[in-house]
């Protein structure tokens, strides 16, 4: 794992964050968040998100953010996705849009999520897709 380029500060330390470490988001006071960006150069798979059964993304390349595998678009199998009402704020990500999940005919309702226009604070997000509400994703 390498960390992401930033403002990163020690971590694992008195000062509350965790081993990876932590970025500091100027201009949000108190806000930090661990983001790290999973590449495997050996080419095999480190991240799979599989819902019914099915795999639906694929990726040795992927960018971890509190915790959520965030997929490139590209590893994200053609079909899958369908675009969802609705969005979320993040007060140091920006406005995230939702995706349907959609396999063998089931949807599985905004379990899809991205930011089409990230923040500075999290632009290695940009273009990439992470998921919940039951989708799987080990790795």
């Amino acid at each position: 794992m390498e960390p992401l380029r930033g403002a990163w500060l020690s971590g694992g330390g008195g000062d509350g964050s965790p081993p990876g470490g932590r970025r500091e988001f100027p201009g949000i006071s108190g806000v930090w968040c661990v983001l790290m960006r999973l590449v495997n150069p050996e080419g095999t798979h480190m991240a799979t998100a599989t819902w019914n059964g099915v795999v639906i993304a694929d990726s040795d390349d992927t960018v971890m953010v509190e915790g959520n595998h965030y997929f490139p678009a590209s590893a994200v199998r053609d079909g899958v996705l369908q675009p969802s009402p609705g969005t979320s704020v993040c007060p140091w990500k920006g406005t995230a849009s939702y995706h349907d999940v959609v396999v063998d005919g089931h949807v599985n309702a905004g379990a899809a999520w991205y930011y089409p226009n990230p923040s500075p604070a999290a632009a290695e997000i940009k273009d990439r897709i992470a998921f919940w509400k039951g989708v799987q994703v080990s790795g």
